[in-house]
């Protein structure tokens, strides 16, 4: 394994922050009657990340030679609590998609020193704390 991500892994990485960002950025700023729509937006990136994080177990369990269940298993636990923080008032859904994006990091960090990939855990724990700042920020500003 490299002793790095790819360049353009990480370059599409930290471009996924530009809508954390600027969202959180927005929901601050905003007059309040456009509050909700702003935290709307956040709120469905964070689900959209936080459901991408599962989707990477999925894809792992099935290259796998004899995937475990408990692979598809969790691989389906972030979707759908990213669906429900989704439904939540934002105030607390960007609190569920925060502390998410942190429990998706420490699963990952297992796995992916078990699979030889620990290469990529710096890259992915910039990306969870600055998503998961955003997230509690965001919740913070609504």
């Amino acid at each position: 394994m490299p002793a790095e991500p790819p360049l353009r892994a990480r370059q599409y990485g930290h471009a996924g922050l530009i809508p954390f960002v600027f969202g959180t950025l927005l929901l601050w700023l905003v007059y309040p009657d456009l509050q909700p729509w702003v935290a709307l937006g956040l709120a469905a990136y964070g689900a959209v990340i936080v459901s991408f994080l599962g989707g990477i177990h999925w894809g792992l369990a099935m290259s796998a030679g004899a995937p475990g269940q408990r692979a598809f298993g969790w691989a389906m636990v972030p979707p759908l609590v990213a669906w429900l923080a989704l439904v939540m008032p934002a105030h607390a859904g960007l609190v569920v998609l925060g502390v998410m994006l942190v429990v998706c990091y420490l699963v990952d960090r297992r796995l992916y020193l078990d699979k030889g990939m620990g290469a990529w855990l710096t890259l992915r724990f910039r990306l969870t704390v600055i998503a998961a700042l955003c997230c509690f920020l965001g919740a913070a500003g609504t």
